[in-house]
């Protein structure tokens, strides 16, 4: 079953790059154009402007959701009362559907259902807070969506490493005096790098791939103000039946996957070298 599962993904991905340079339209044909799509595709301004937006929402989510994460796994390995409901209750945004997450945001940041209106009730006349009526604003919407989606599974991930850091460096770090804050910085959060490398890059994947979420939240708008990579493949497909073109999009989207997972898996390497080295 592996085997299948692997062939027929990577068959899938070969057989989308090698549509990437024909000129298939409606349905794929073999007549090849070389790099002709990549250049279409770059000269595009709705293309330039979804790979901006693909950053922008991927730095402040990926970073917020790391932080956030660390900051949720520092107060869960507390042994509080009630860790497994509290635990629960910061993954169940992860569990959601994309599309019910950005349902749930898309109310709560309407001027007339969310936010807005309740402050309006309670008598603040002037209070206005609606992002995603703005095509300046919009994006933020999304990223407060996606961190409020990914904080949860970000801090399941780091609260496994910490409970996998060993006793004796606390205790070591509480009788030299250092604050618990520096033990955190410096001392503990080096120590999980292999906890950090696998959060950033289920982060990152989430973020190529964010479709759900935008069509949920704005569809892409106002105009063209939130449209993603993801969202401008399916509509190049789907609605402008460029599937030769659609392809060249999908194929530059797996690139930056590739090689953020590249990177982790030399990171990776390298770690597991000095370790055989340290026992040797």
């Amino acid at each position: 079953m592996i085997l299948v599962a692997v062939g027929v993904f990577v068959i899938g991905i070969a057989f989308s790059v090698m549509w990437s340079f024909t000129s298939s339209k409606l349905f794929p044909t073999y007549d090849f154009v070389e790099l002709q799509q990549y250049r279409r595709l770059w000269s595009d301004s709705r293309w330039l402007v979804s790979v901006n937006n693909i950053w922008f929402f991927g730095l402040m989510s990926i970073g917020c959701n790391m932080v956030f994460g660390y900051l949720l796994a520092v107060f869960m390995d507390q042994r509080i009362h009630q860790e497994d409901l509290f635990r629960s209750i910061f993954l169940y945004p992860f569990a959601m559907s994309l599309i019910v997450t950005g349902l749930v945001w898309q109310w709560a940041l309407d001027p007339n259902l969310g936010l807005q209106a309740s402050m309006r009730n309670f008598g603040w006349e002037g209070f206005t807070f609606a992002p995603l009526v703005k095509a300046e604003t919009a994006i933020y919407g999304l990223v407060v969506a996606g961190i409020w989606q990914g904080s949860g599974v970000t801090m399941a991930i780091l609260l496994a490493g910490l409970r996998g850091v060993d006793a004796e460096i606390w205790k070591a770090a509480k009788v030299d005096g250092i604050p618990a804050w520096k033990t955190h910085v410096f001392i503990v959060a080096p120590m999980m790098r292999g906890a950090f490398a696998t959060a950033f890059v289920l982060q990152c994947v989430s973020v190529v791939r964010v479709y759900d979420l935008v069509i949920a939240m704005t569809g892409g708008g106002p105009g063209i103000a939130t449209t993603m990579p993801a969202v401008y493949v399916i509509q190049l497909i789907t609605v402008r039946q460029n599937v030769g073109q659609g392809m060249a999009a999908a194929t530059m989207m797996l690139l930056p996957v590739l090689v953020v997972i590249a990177v982790g898996g030399l990171f990776q390497w390298r770690r597991q070298s000095r370790l055989r080295q340290a026992h040797a």
